[in-house]
Protein backbone atom coordinates (compact mmCIF):
# COMPACT_ATOMS: atom_id res chain seq x y z
CA UNK A 1 0.00 0.00 0.00
CA UNK A 2 1.10 3.74 -0.66
CA UNK A 3 2.73 5.33 2.56
CA UNK A 4 2.18 9.15 2.79
CA UNK A 5 4.86 10.65 5.32
CA UNK A 6 3.31 13.24 7.05
CA UNK A 7 2.43 15.92 9.31
CA UNK A 8 -1.48 15.83 9.81
CA UNK A 9 -1.81 19.57 10.12
CA UNK A 10 0.38 20.03 7.15
CA UNK A 11 -1.41 22.21 3.84
CA UNK A 12 1.25 20.37 1.01
CA UNK A 13 0.47 17.63 2.92
CA UNK A 14 -2.98 18.06 2.14
CA UNK A 15 -2.53 19.01 -0.59
CA UNK A 16 -0.96 15.47 -1.87
CA UNK A 17 -4.37 13.75 0.07
CA UNK A 18 -6.97 15.68 -2.18
CA UNK A 19 -5.29 14.11 -4.65
CA UNK A 20 -4.78 10.53 -3.08
CA UNK A 21 -8.45 10.91 -2.77
CA UNK A 22 -9.28 12.08 -6.31
CA UNK A 23 -7.59 9.33 -7.60
CA UNK A 24 -9.29 6.94 -5.51
CA UNK A 25 -5.62 5.25 -4.23
CA UNK A 26 -5.88 3.53 -1.17
CA UNK A 27 -3.01 4.87 1.06
CA UNK A 28 -1.70 5.00 4.71
CA UNK A 29 -0.39 7.92 6.24
CA UNK A 30 2.99 7.89 8.88
CA UNK A 31 2.91 10.57 10.85
CA UNK A 32 6.45 12.01 11.53
CA UNK A 33 7.05 13.21 14.76
CA UNK A 34 8.81 16.60 14.77
CA UNK A 35 12.76 16.14 15.61
CA UNK A 36 14.09 12.31 15.76
CA UNK A 37 11.28 11.81 12.96
CA UNK A 38 13.03 13.34 10.84
CA UNK A 39 16.31 11.89 11.21
CA UNK A 40 14.26 9.28 10.14
CA UNK A 41 12.47 10.75 7.08
CA UNK A 42 15.81 12.19 5.92
CA UNK A 43 17.57 8.63 5.94
CA UNK A 44 14.57 7.22 3.98
CA UNK A 45 14.44 10.01 1.43
CA UNK A 46 17.48 12.88 1.86
CA UNK A 47 15.41 15.35 3.07
CA UNK A 48 13.87 16.38 6.36
CA UNK A 49 10.43 17.95 4.97
CA UNK A 50 7.13 16.76 4.24
CA UNK A 51 5.45 14.76 2.75
CA UNK A 52 7.08 12.31 1.63
CA UNK A 53 5.48 9.07 -0.55
CA UNK A 54 6.57 5.72 -0.29
CA UNK A 55 5.16 2.80 -2.97
CA UNK A 56 7.27 -0.21 -2.74
CA UNK A 57 10.85 0.77 -3.46
CA UNK A 58 9.87 3.91 -4.74
CA UNK A 59 10.58 6.99 -2.54
CA UNK A 60 9.24 10.73 -3.54
CA UNK A 61 9.52 13.42 -2.13
CA UNK A 62 7.76 17.16 -2.73
CA UNK A 63 3.83 17.19 -3.29
CA UNK A 64 4.51 18.44 -6.42
CA UNK A 65 6.74 15.74 -7.29
CA UNK A 66 4.48 13.36 -5.80
CA UNK A 67 1.39 14.31 -7.67
CA UNK A 68 3.44 14.28 -11.01
CA UNK A 69 4.22 10.36 -10.05
CA UNK A 70 0.71 9.67 -9.25
CA UNK A 71 0.27 10.65 -12.75
CA UNK A 72 2.36 8.89 -14.40
CA UNK A 73 2.55 5.35 -12.10
CA UNK A 74 -1.65 5.55 -11.56
CA UNK A 75 -3.03 7.18 -14.66
CA UNK A 76 -6.24 6.55 -13.88
CA UNK A 77 -8.33 10.28 -12.97
CA UNK A 78 -5.70 12.30 -13.89
CA UNK A 79 -5.15 15.50 -12.50
CA UNK A 80 -2.36 17.09 -14.80
CA UNK A 81 -4.02 17.66 -17.95
CA UNK A 82 -2.91 16.03 -21.56
CA UNK A 83 -3.61 19.41 -23.47
CA UNK A 84 -0.21 21.39 -23.85
CA UNK A 85 -1.98 24.73 -23.17
CA UNK A 86 -4.19 23.67 -20.37
CA UNK A 87 -1.23 21.65 -18.67
CA UNK A 88 0.61 24.52 -18.96
CA UNK A 89 -2.33 26.68 -17.44
CA UNK A 90 -2.39 23.77 -14.93
CA UNK A 91 1.72 23.37 -13.53
CA UNK A 92 1.92 27.32 -13.69
CA UNK A 93 -0.93 27.76 -11.06
CA UNK A 94 0.00 25.36 -8.93
CA UNK A 95 3.72 26.49 -8.51
CA UNK A 96 1.96 29.75 -7.89
CA UNK A 97 -0.28 28.80 -5.12
CA UNK A 98 3.02 26.77 -3.69
CA UNK A 99 4.16 30.05 -3.76
CA UNK A 100 1.75 32.62 -3.19
CA UNK A 101 -0.86 31.12 -0.84
CA UNK A 102 1.60 28.06 0.26
CA UNK A 103 3.96 30.62 1.97
CA UNK A 104 1.78 33.46 2.62
CA UNK A 105 -1.16 31.56 4.46
CA UNK A 106 1.31 30.35 6.92
CA UNK A 107 2.20 34.26 8.34
CA UNK A 108 -1.91 35.23 7.61
CA UNK A 109 -2.54 32.55 10.39
CA UNK A 110 -0.01 33.59 12.66
CA UNK A 111 -1.43 37.21 12.56
CA UNK A 112 -4.58 35.85 13.36
CA UNK A 113 -3.65 33.68 16.53
CA UNK A 114 -1.27 36.49 17.95
CA UNK A 115 -4.85 38.93 17.44
CA UNK A 116 -7.54 36.77 17.63
CA UNK A 117 -7.60 34.77 21.42
CA UNK A 118 -10.57 32.47 20.18
CA UNK A 119 -8.81 31.62 17.20
CA UNK A 120 -5.37 31.10 19.31
CA UNK A 121 -7.25 29.09 21.83
CA UNK A 122 -9.13 26.46 19.30
CA UNK A 123 -5.84 25.26 18.23
CA UNK A 124 -5.16 23.82 21.80
CA UNK A 125 -6.32 20.18 22.50
CA UNK A 126 -9.51 19.04 23.50
CA UNK A 127 -8.18 18.04 27.67
CA UNK A 128 -6.44 21.89 27.93
CA UNK A 129 -7.81 22.78 31.40
CA UNK A 130 -9.71 26.02 31.24
CA UNK A 131 -7.39 28.00 33.29
CA UNK A 132 -4.25 27.14 31.05
CA UNK A 133 -6.59 27.86 27.98
CA UNK A 134 -7.34 31.56 29.39
CA UNK A 135 -3.98 32.32 29.90
CA UNK A 136 -3.47 31.47 26.12
CA UNK A 137 -6.30 33.90 25.23
CA UNK A 138 -5.14 36.37 27.64
CA UNK A 139 -1.36 36.60 25.94
CA UNK A 140 -1.15 40.56 24.15
CA UNK A 141 -1.47 40.32 20.66
CA UNK A 142 1.11 43.11 20.71
CA UNK A 143 3.56 40.88 23.02
CA UNK A 144 3.04 37.69 20.63
CA UNK A 145 3.59 40.44 17.68
CA UNK A 146 7.34 41.07 18.55
CA UNK A 147 8.22 37.43 18.89
CA UNK A 148 6.78 36.71 15.48
CA UNK A 149 9.07 39.81 14.28
CA UNK A 150 11.82 37.89 14.99
CA UNK A 151 11.19 35.14 13.30
CA UNK A 152 9.95 37.13 9.67
CA UNK A 153 5.96 37.28 11.13
CA UNK A 154 5.83 40.81 12.40
CA UNK A 155 2.78 43.12 12.16
CA UNK A 156 4.47 44.22 8.82
CA UNK A 157 4.73 40.98 7.26
CA UNK A 158 1.44 39.50 8.16
CA UNK A 159 0.09 43.06 6.74
CA UNK A 160 1.58 42.41 3.20
CA UNK A 161 1.11 38.52 3.06
CA UNK A 162 -2.83 39.12 3.84
CA UNK A 163 -2.42 42.07 1.18
CA UNK A 164 -1.56 39.55 -1.45
CA UNK A 165 -3.40 36.85 -0.45
CA UNK A 166 -6.74 38.88 -0.65
CA UNK A 167 -5.51 39.57 -3.99
CA UNK A 168 -5.16 36.06 -4.89
CA UNK A 169 -8.67 35.28 -3.33
CA UNK A 170 -10.19 37.40 -5.50
CA UNK A 171 -8.38 36.42 -8.56
CA UNK A 172 -9.69 33.15 -8.02
CA UNK A 173 -13.65 34.49 -7.72
CA UNK A 174 -13.18 35.75 -10.66
CA UNK A 175 -11.70 32.82 -12.42
CA UNK A 176 -14.67 30.23 -10.92
CA UNK A 177 -17.01 33.05 -11.62
CA UNK A 178 -16.87 31.81 -15.40
CA UNK A 179 -16.12 27.94 -14.96
CA UNK A 180 -16.55 25.14 -12.25
CA UNK A 181 -13.02 24.51 -11.92
CA UNK A 182 -9.80 26.49 -11.92
CA UNK A 183 -8.76 25.47 -15.42
CA UNK A 184 -12.11 24.38 -17.04
CA UNK A 185 -14.94 21.56 -16.83
CA UNK A 186 -12.47 19.28 -15.00
CA UNK A 187 -10.64 19.32 -11.90
CA UNK A 188 -6.84 19.09 -12.16
CA UNK A 189 -3.81 19.49 -9.78
CA UNK A 190 -4.44 23.52 -9.39
CA UNK A 191 -7.94 22.42 -8.04
CA UNK A 192 -6.34 20.75 -5.22
CA UNK A 193 -3.24 22.77 -4.99
CA UNK A 194 -5.60 25.73 -4.20
CA UNK A 195 -8.27 24.19 -2.01
CA UNK A 196 -5.26 22.68 -0.03
CA UNK A 197 -2.97 24.96 0.56
CA UNK A 198 -6.15 27.61 1.76
CA UNK A 199 -6.16 25.27 4.37
CA UNK A 200 -4.67 27.73 6.93
CA UNK A 201 -6.76 30.46 5.80
CA UNK A 202 -10.34 28.70 6.78
CA UNK A 203 -9.58 24.84 8.34
CA UNK A 204 -12.06 22.02 6.47
CA UNK A 205 -14.35 20.50 9.14
CA UNK A 206 -12.97 17.87 11.53
CA UNK A 207 -14.63 15.20 8.77
CA UNK A 208 -11.37 15.64 6.89
CA UNK A 209 -8.94 16.15 8.84
CA UNK A 210 -7.48 15.18 12.46
CA UNK A 211 -7.36 18.34 13.81
CA UNK A 212 -8.39 19.58 17.72
CA UNK A 213 -12.23 19.74 18.02
CA UNK A 214 -13.52 23.59 17.84
CA UNK A 215 -11.20 24.68 15.14
CA UNK A 216 -13.04 23.02 11.97
CA UNK A 217 -14.65 25.74 9.90
CA UNK A 218 -12.61 28.19 11.90
CA UNK A 219 -10.37 30.82 9.72
CA UNK A 220 -8.19 34.38 9.08
CA UNK A 221 -10.77 36.62 9.96
CA UNK A 222 -11.13 38.94 6.82
CA UNK A 223 -10.39 36.55 4.84
CA UNK A 224 -12.43 33.41 6.06
CA UNK A 225 -15.13 35.28 6.79
CA UNK A 226 -15.42 38.29 4.18
CA UNK A 227 -18.52 38.13 1.65
CA UNK A 228 -16.56 39.30 -1.60
CA UNK A 229 -14.97 35.64 -0.78
CA UNK A 230 -17.86 34.02 0.10
CA UNK A 231 -17.71 31.87 -3.83
CA UNK A 232 -14.41 30.68 -3.25
CA UNK A 233 -14.91 29.05 0.14
CA UNK A 234 -18.34 27.44 -1.34
CA UNK A 235 -16.39 26.21 -4.47
CA UNK A 236 -14.28 24.93 -1.86
CA UNK A 237 -16.08 23.09 0.51
CA UNK A 238 -17.70 21.05 -2.86
CA UNK A 239 -14.51 20.48 -3.84
CA UNK A 240 -14.17 18.46 -0.37
CA UNK A 241 -17.22 17.17 -0.71
CA UNK A 242 -17.04 15.76 -4.13
CA UNK A 243 -13.68 13.85 -4.00
CA UNK A 244 -12.05 14.14 -0.28
CA UNK A 245 -12.88 10.77 1.73
CA UNK A 246 -13.86 11.63 5.44
CA UNK A 247 -11.29 10.04 8.37
CA UNK A 248 -12.24 6.47 8.92
CA UNK A 249 -9.78 6.76 11.96
CA UNK A 250 -6.76 7.96 13.67
CA UNK A 251 -4.14 8.86 11.62
CA UNK A 252 -0.81 6.10 12.71
CA UNK A 253 1.02 7.28 15.54
CA UNK A 254 -0.20 10.62 15.53
CA UNK A 255 -1.83 11.67 18.97
CA UNK A 256 -5.47 12.56 18.49
CA UNK A 257 -5.52 15.13 20.82
CA UNK A 258 -3.27 17.59 19.43
CA UNK A 259 -1.05 19.98 19.87
CA UNK A 260 -1.18 20.66 16.17
CA UNK A 261 2.16 21.39 14.71
CA UNK A 262 2.08 24.00 11.77
CA UNK A 263 4.59 25.13 9.50
CA UNK A 264 6.75 22.02 8.68
CA UNK A 265 6.13 21.75 4.91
Amino acid sequence: MLELHQFEASHYCEKVRLVLDYKRLSYETIEISPGLGQVELYRMSGQRQVPVLKDGDEIIPDSTAIARYLDTKYPDRPVIPADAKQKGLCLLMEAWADESIGLNARKAMIGAFNQHPNFRTALLPVSTPELVKNVVGSVPGDLLNLVGAGAGFGSNAVKQATDILRQDLESLCLILSTQPYLCGDTPTLADFSVAGLSMYLKFPSALYVDLPTGIGGKGVPGLADAPEFEAFWTWRDRLYQDFRNPRKGPTATAPSTGPVAIGID
